[in-house]
C-alpha cells in the first residue's frame, strides 16, 4: 500500500534542533522532507532583565511558557544562579500547548493552565477572568508579537517582558534554500511567525522571489497565517489543532 505522501519533497523550516519530529512524522507518510533552518536560538543581547525577574519570582502571580524554547532558557538561567523557579511560592504556570505543558511538568512545575487550543488567544482567552491586577512575567523571543501582553494589559494585568532568546538567520540558509528550490519542493511549512520573516530574509538573501510560485504554504495556526498573508502568500492549509499532528495531517490533505 502506497503512502499518502509518497515521492513528496516537503520544506521544514524548523530550527536545526527542533526538526526531527515534523520531518520523522512526514518520512512516516512517504514524504521527502527537505530541511532548511532558517532560524538558529542565540542569547539575548542581554541576560540581565531575565536574570533579575528570575531572581524575584517572588512578585509575579504567573509565568507564561510560551514554547519550549522559552521554558530551556528559563530553567537554565536559573540554574546558573541556585534559584528553582518551579518552587517559586504562590507562583502559578502557564503554558502554550501540551508539548510545552509536559515540558515544564518534566522540569518540575506544576502547570495550572493549558488552552483547549494552542495558539495566544487561546491562553488569554482562559486566563482573562484571573489576571486583573495580577503581575505576570512572560519570558520570550526577542521581537515577538505583542499579542498576548496586549490582550493581558487590556484585561488589567501587569505584564513584564523579558528577552530569553533571539532567532537569527543561519549563514548557510540562502545557499540551502536555492538548492532546495532548485531540486523542487511540493510544499512549505510554516510552525511559527518568525519562521515566515526568516525564510523572507533568506530569499531575499539568495535572491529568490517570495513567495515561492506554484508552492502551497501550509500553517501551523492562525497567528503564522496571519504573517503569511502580510507577506503576500496566501496559506492553502492550517493545522488543527495548531500542533505539529495537526500541521502534518494538513500536509496530507492538501497533496
Amino acid at each position: 500500500m502506497s503512502l499518502p505522501l509518497a515521492g513528496r519533497r516537503v520544506l521544514v523550516t524548523r530550527a536545526a534542533r527542533q526538526a526531527g519530529k515534523l520531518s520523522d512524522e512526514l518520512r512516516a507518510l512517504g514524504a521527502e522532507p527537505v530541511e532548511v533552518p532558517v532560524l538558529e536560538i542565540v542569547p539575548p543581547e542581554s541576560y540581565a532583565p531575565l536574570d533579575a525577574a528570575l531572581r524575584n519570582l517572588d512578585r509575579y502571580d504567573w509565568l507564561i511558557f510560551s514554547s519550549g524554547n522559552v521554558l530551556q532558557e528559563v530553567c537554565a538561567r536559573s540554574a546558573r544562579f541556585s534559584v528553582n523557579p518551579a518552587r517559586a511560592e504562590g507562583l502559578k504556570i502557564a503554558a502554550v500547548g501540551h508539548a510545552t505543558a509536559e515540558m515544564a511538568r518534566h522540569f518540575g512545575f506544576h502547570v495550572d493552565l493549558v488552552p483547549e487550543t494552542y495558539v495566544a488567544e487561546a491562553l488569554v482567552a482562559v486566563m482573562s477572568d484571573a489576571v486583573k491586577d495580577k503581575r505576570i512575567l512572560l519570558p520570550r523571543a526577542a521581537v515577538a508579537r505583542d499579542v498576548i501582553p496586549d490582550a493581558l494589559r487590556a484585561q488589567g494585568a501587569h505584564v513584564d517582558i523579558v528577552d530569553a532568546y533571539r532567532n537569527v538567520l543561519p549563514e548557510a540558509a540562502p545557499q540551502q534554500l536555492r538548492e532546495a528550490l532548485q531540486q523542487g519542493i511540493d510544499a512549505a511549512t510554516f510552525t511559527s511567525s518568525s519562521s515566515v520573516t526568516h525564510l523572507r530574509e533568506a530569499a531575499d538573501k539568495a535572491g529568490i522571489a517570495f513567495p515561492f510560485p506554484d508552492v502551497p504554504a501550509i500553517s501551523i495556526g492562525p497567528i503564522t497565517s496571519q504573517t503569511l498573508r502580510e507577506h503576500g502568500w496566501e496559506p492553502v492549509a492550517e493545522a488543527s489543532p495548531s500542533d505539529i499532528g495537526g500541521l502534518v495531517a494538513a500536509v496530507a490533505r492538501i497533496l
